[in-house]
């Protein structure tokens, strides 16, 4: 179960109060005060842990709660502080601040249509990051602290502060230098395991790919790049059709596009694919479309033969008409099935993620 998006309630500890108590032992029978203070809450904090692929941890157990601060004692004995709770997170997690307090509130505004209003307030990538979700309450302070030179028995103490608390929703991004766009069964998982060290589950039905997979590209000297295979989209994807939305938002912080193509057209024409994928992309963000694409031609090693033109592949004649469409885009071919032009593919990939 891959899980990239999930709604959570997190509580910060109260702190502690401070106390008001006079010092009383045998041989000194009126003492000074001697309150000690309250310990501070615990706090809630978000820590990113490369080690962790989604969110699936808050899925059976949505809350992450920190307990609170002790009271203070006598003897100026500081109360406990009580216990931060870390939550775990991959990189690439977006938190948002809901307007709801609690998991209840939450659902009626959802049921009611109401809606619920939502702020983003961190972006977490850099691995070992820390974010402050909630932040616990101070504890108060003991009457030991008001002691004066004309009151040697104060009886104020303070309370400890209140937490924060709050519906919180964490989305995951997935991270990549470059990601894989295209149709279902297009070959996006077969190239990923051609260029890199990814290994997902590959089969000729749609949707075989049901989360984005991640992989990791060895150029020739040594540098390396990310490259993500987000799962089939189609038509409508921009208005969620078919989980749309939980496809397309993977894609949000990858630098270069690469349109994966199936030259030879059998369920989707490759013209016409590319300008559904390009318009769907757009629909869903003009930030996202404006940024730099190539498209590749996959698949170009089928022999079936063309139509219309003899002595010619139904895959070179929809390679030629999808160059004359695109005449200013650039079109790589390849075949992921048996490796031509995987070389010359990593090497552009290379040349085009140093130049964006």
């Amino acid at each position: 179960m891959f899980v990239d998006n999930i709604r959570i309630f997190a509580r910060a500890g109260k702190g502690g109060n401070g106390l008001a108590s006079f010092r009383r032992e045998k041989f000194v029978p009126r003492g000074g005060p001697d309150g000690g203070d309250g310990g501070d809450g615990g706090s809630v904090i978000l820590e990113v842990n490369p080690g962790t692929n989604d969110l699936r941890t808050y899925f059976y157990d949505p809350k992450l709660i920190a307990t609170d601060g002790m009271p203070g004692m006598h003897a100026r004995k500081h109360g406990r502080d009580g216990r931060t709770v870390v939550g775990q997170v991959p990189p690439g997690t977006i938190v948002y601040r809901s307007n709801a307090q609690t998991m209840q509130e939450a659902t009626w505004l959802e049921r009611e249509g109401e809606g619920i209003e939502l702020e983003q307030i961190a972006d977490l990538t850099e691995p070992g990051q820390r974010f402050v979700l909630c932040q616990g309450g101070k504890g108060g302070r003991g009457n030991w602290h008001f002691r004066t030179a004309t009151n040697q028995a104060p009886l104020e103490f303070e309370y400890g502060t209140e937490a924060e608390s709050g519906v919180f929703f964490f989305e995951l991004r997935r991270i990549a230098d470059a990601g894989l766009v295209g149709y279902p069964n297009a070959g996006k998982s077969t190239l990923l395991s051609a260029i890199s060290n990814a290994r997902p589950k590959i089969a000729s039905y749609p949707f075989t790919t049901l989360q984005p997979m991640v992989g990791m590209v060895q150029f020739a000297d040594y540098a390396r790049a990310v490259v993500a295979d987000i799962p089939g989209i189609i038509e409508g994807a921009a208005e969620n059709r078919g989980l749309g939305h939980e496809f397309l938002r993977h894609i949000m912080r990858c630098h270069l596009l690469l349109f994966v193509v199936d030259m030879v057209g059998l369920e989707h024409d490759p013209v016409e694919a590319v300008e559904t994928l390009r318009r769907e992309v757009k629909l869903y963000s003009e930030e996202l479309a404006a940024r730099p694409w190539v498209i590749l031609a996959n698949k170009m090693d089928d022999e079936t033969p063309s139509e219309f033109s003899e002595g010619v592949t139904r895959a070179e004649e929809n390679l030629a008409t999808l160059r004359r469409r695109f005449a200013k885009v650039e079109i790589l071919p390849l075949s992921a099935a048996t490796g031509a032009g995987i070389p010359e593919f990593k090497q552009r990939l290379q040349a085009l993620l140093n130049e964006h």
